[in-house]
Order: C-alpha cells, then sequence, then structure tokens
C-alpha cells in the first residue's frame, strides 16, 4: 500500500504535521515551519521561526550569528516543494522532490536569531514535474534574500 500525503481542499493554511508528510526533510535540515496563502500551481507563504537553538549558529558565527544564505535559499527550495507536493498530489512513498536550478539570486539582509522569515513563493512555469518558482525571504517588510528556482519530481523506488 503506498502513503501519500493528505490533500486538504479547505483552508490555505498547512502545518507542520502536513509538511513533515509531504516532503522527506527532517531535523536539522526540515526549514519550513508552517505555510499559508496555498493556492494550487500558483503560490505558497512559507514560514521560518529562527531560533538561536540552530545548529548552523554554533560556528556561523558565534559571536554574531547569522543564518547561511545557503540555507536560506533552502529554505525558499522546500517552501516550493511543498507547493508542488500538494498541487500534483505527490506520493511520497516513491517519490521525492529536487531542487535543480538557481537563477538571479541575491542576497540583502543578514537573517539572525530571534527573526521569521516569510517567503512568498510563486509558479513562474509548470510543466508535468518540473516547476520554475521565483521566491523571496522577508523580515518584516524587508527582502533579505531573492532568487529564482526549478524543481522537479523523481521516482526514489
Amino acid at each position: 500500500m503506498s502513503r501519500k500525503a493528505p490533500v486538504n481542499e479547505g483552508p490555505s493554511e498547512i502545518d507542520i504535521t502536513e509538511i513533515l508528510a509531504r516532503i522527506p526533510h527532517r531535523y536539522p535540515f526540515l526549514l519550513v515551519d508552517r505555510a499559508e496563502e496555498y493556492r494550487a500551481h500558483q503560490s505558497i507563504v512559507g514560514i521560518k521561526c529562527v531560533t538561536v537553538n540552530e545548529p548552523f549558529f554554533q560556528g556561523h558565527f558565534p559571536t554574531y550569528p547569522v543564518m547561511p544564505g545557503v540555507l536560506i535559499v533552502e529554505a525558499l527550495a522546500q517552501t516550493g516543494a511543498v507547493l508542488m507536493s500538494k498541487s500534483l498530489d505527490v506520493d511520497v512513498a516513491g517519490k521525492t522532490i529536487l531542487f535543480i536550478s538557481l537563477d538571479n539570486c541575491r542576497f540583502r539582509l543578514p537573517v539572525r536569531p530571534g527573526d521569521v522569515i516569510r517567503m512568498p513563493v510563486e509558479v513562474l512555469r509548470a510543466r508535468g514535474d518540473i516547476f520554475k518558482f521565483r521566491g523571496r525571504a522577508l523580515v518584516g517588510d524587508k527582502v533579505a534574500a531573492e532568487a529564482e528556482f526549478a524543481a522537479m519530481v523523481v521516482a526514489t523506488q
């Protein structure tokens, strides 16, 4: 019997339980706490609450902790993966969603412990199992990072 992630056609909120059912990432690499404003095949807003307990802060940087930019981009990609998984109703037992490209990436503001990152991600193009996205990482009303990226569904079995 294959395990399918729950399909929730009701409210546009996606809680941590559904995120865990939709993408394979786990601590310490799960970088999305919840999502909101989900619109199938169109857009989503991921939320990451950054705490000083994150393991990367031990070395990046101990006296002035800053979230690594590559992890901010990964959080954007995970948000896009949640959107894809829910939109396509991906059977997570035999498939996963992989990040395949990154373009026009810019870092504008350091992300620090205590920040809440809002990550609006919109679909630019979708063809079958490949989606191209534009995403921004916002702290308050300021852009911390922005990028265009693509992901695809691949079989794992």
